[in-house]
């Protein structure tokens, strides 16, 4: 029974969908789609969203790669830092118990004594703590400096025009800037009024003229 026995007066719709137009032979654009050319409802709209999410995912990734990477960078300079230190540390300690040995070698060689086999031990000795980075200092005539010297004896003198050592009664000892004993000296200041000598370590004082004074009596 066809649609018009039925009473129904609507035609059947007919889409020509062929690529090519049989009539000029040409290639169709869009066939089968309306003529204005517009998308069909819902292409091309769901793919924008999906591509911004995606730059925001790999955006945020990036940055929790270079957090965790900067963390990390800082975790190797501290263990470094802390490495160091604690070998300077060990090193310091055991460099000064042999602090006393080094200033009877120092002395002995001062009075001459340091000769034959012994020589070369103590030689031996100073080129082994010296490859461990222990180093002297102090020399006479270097400026008084209260933060690697310690005055022992304190003098007025016209010779010097700041406080100076003018004698250096023991070396001091450092690894590097670390100090590991100040260096113990005689200071001398410039000269004010009358010159006087005053031993920061006994009772008396000796004044200009050589005189002593023990009791507080001239």
């Amino acid at each position: 029974m066809t649609p018009r026995e039925n009473g129904s007066e609507e035609e059947p719709v007919i889409r020509d969908n062929r690529k090519i137009d049989p009539e000029t032979g040409t290639v169709r654009q869009n066939a089968g789609e309306p003529a204005d050319g517009a998308a069909p409802a819902g292409r091309g709209t769901s793919q924008a969203p999906a591509e911004g999410s995606a730059a925001d995912l790999l955006a945020e990734r990036t940055a929790d790669l270079q957090r965790l990477q900067a963390e990390y960078s800082n975790y190797r300079k501290r263990v470094e830092r802390d490495r160091i230190a604690v070998k300077e540390h060990a090193v310091a300690s055991v460099l000064s118990e042999f602090l006393p040995v080094l200033d009877d070698i120092g002395r002995a060689r001062d009075h001459g004594e340091l000769t034959g086999g012994f020589a070369k031990v103590s030689e031996s000795l100073e080129a082994a703590v010296g490859k461990l980075g222990l180093s002297t200092y102090g020399v006479k005539g270097d400026p008084f400096d209260p933060t690697v010297h310690e005055a022992l004896l304190h003098s007025y003198s016209a010779d010097v025009t700041e406080p100076t050592c003018i004698e250096i009664l023991q070396p001091g000892y450092r690894i590097g800037e670390r100090i590991l004993r100040p260096a113990r000296v005689a200071v001398a200041e410039p000269e004010e009024g009358e010159e006087r000598v005053e031993f920061t370590g006994g009772d008396g004082r000796i004044d200009a003229d050589g005189g002593s004074d023990e009791s507080g009596e001239n």
